[in-house]
């Protein structure tokens, strides 16, 4: 479409919008824009009015503009001698925001002026954060929003993780974003991680004691959570696009060039994820989203489980069907492979495993062969360091060099009271005979 045609259709779009969908208005607006009404404009107005009503609510100009563009009548005047020219820019007043869905309540931000009070900016301030990412990433690294860091991923040989942690103004207005909208926002049942009142222990539990265990592991989880996905999501909660674009814009980065050009650890096909506007592994809000873009994957691999009488649940990028010793496994690997990909997301097949009941059936490090329990190799190592603080003292079993060794074993002695409160009263009360300096 050339910049004179896509002028006129947008022109004739924002007409159709300026004012009620019925076919009377949609061919008067037009006309006035046109100041002409040719044989053709009846037919396009009829055609867009049988649009449903919900889809037109969501319709923005340019979505719509090419609607226009792909109806015969207007590319068949578009080539003729009386080219449509538009005369007149029918503008409507700003969005109504849309219900929300049932159930859901959402701040009023019916504007992106509304949006930035609500969150506390001056609209400069929220322009300067809600650029277009693709331009963004090609500033310098001095004017980014994001600083970069990449860890080595659990494995020998597993690659690496980049987490982009956001700038402190960006983050302040990310936990405002959090706190405001997205803690509200209930993800689906199946999602443990990341969710209020869940836990990894209930995530674990719901597959204790079953014949066979399959795993499954979302590969560069955030970063498959495209922009495209973040809008269609704050589109869905009835934000008008304006407001939609710059939620979205608010919550996704684009990986700078500069770095990504400077890095050279990470693979070919990771680097085009992170090229492309997507959710920064880092931001606070990115877990919240992440699990609420997920959804129609919950749910279909919810039902997937109950057609094979199994249950499935979801930590982050841990996916999890457990049932009977029986469950065909590659059957269900192969649908939860092809769903993943439907949805957007990619399935690691190095990392998916499938444990029997004779086995040690683990679940994000938790043993749910019977319920779930600390691993004995993890209890005992733990049993021994504890050992090794009363008889030797602290300072020489910090290995690791943690900041706060006091309070790393009170943790880890705290996470083993939460699987096995029985076990768990031999740890605390080696942890209570240590002497610790000072």
């Amino acid at each position: 479409m050339d910049a004179a045609r896509t002028m006129t259709a947008r022109a004739l779009a924002r007409a159709m919008l300026a004012g009620p969908h019925e076919a009377g208005g949609l061919a008067a607006r037009m006309a006035v824009c046109l100041d002409a009404h040719p044989p053709w404009l009846a037919a396009l107005a009829e055609a867009m009015a049988r649009v449903p009503g919900e889809v037109w609510r969501r319709l923005d100009v340019a979505t719509l503009a090419r609607r226009v563009d792909a109806h015969d009548g207007f590319a068949e005047a578009w080539f003729s001698a009386a080219r449509p020219e538009a005369c007149r820019w029918l503008l409507r007043a700003p969005d109504a925001p849309a219900p929300a869905p049932a159930g859901l309540e959402r701040p009023d931000w019916p504007t992106v002026g509304a949006l930035a009070r609500g969150l506390g900016m001056t609209p400069a301030g929220l322009w300067r954060l809600t650029l277009p990412a693709d331009w963004q990433r090609r500033r310098p690294l001095a004017q980014q929003h994001y600083r970069q860091a990449l860890i080595p991923k659990r494995g020998e040989g597993a690659g690496w993780r980049l987490l982009e942690v956001p700038e402190p103004h960006l983050r302040a207005v990310q936990r405002r974003l959090l706190a405001q909208l997205l803690n509200g926002l209930p993800p689906h049942d199946a999602a443990f991680g990341y969710a209020r009142g869940r836990s990894v222990v209930q995530h674990a539990a719901r597959h204790a004691g079953q014949g066979r265990v399959l795993r499954f592991d979302l590969g560069d989880f955030f970063s498959t959570v495209r922009a495209a996905r973040v809008h269609a999501l704050f589109k869905t909660l009835g934000y008008s696009t304006a407001v939609a674009r710059a939620l979205t814009a608010l919550c996704v980065t684009a990986t700078p060039e500069a770095w990504l050009r400077a890095e050279p650890r990470l693979g070919w096909l990771q680097r085009q994820r992170l090229r492309d506007p997507h959710l920064p592994q880092g931001a606070p809000t990115s877990p919240a989203v992440a699990n609420l873009c997920a959804f129609a994957l919950d749910a279909r691999l919810t039902g997937l489980a109950e057609r094979f009488g199994a249950r499935y649940s979801r930590y982050a990028d841990d996916l999890v069907i457990s049932g009977p010793a029986a469950l065909p496994v590659r059957s269900v690997g192969a649908w939860v492979a092809a769903i993943a990909e439907d949805e957007g997301f990619v399935v690691n097949p190095r990392k998916t495993r499938s444990l029997g009941i004779a086995q040690r059936q683990s679940v994000c490090g938790i043993v749910v062969n019977d319920r779930p329990n600390l691993p004995r190799d993890e209890f005992d190592r733990l049993k021994a360091v504890l050992h090794r603080c009363v008889v030797d003292g602290p300072a020489g079993q910090n290995r690791d060099g943690h900041a706060d060794f006091r309070r790393h074993l009170q943790g880890r002695v705290a996470w083993a009271t939460q699987l096995n409160p029985g076990k768990a009263e031999k740890l605390k009360a080696l942890l209570d005979r240590i002497t610790w300096p000072g």
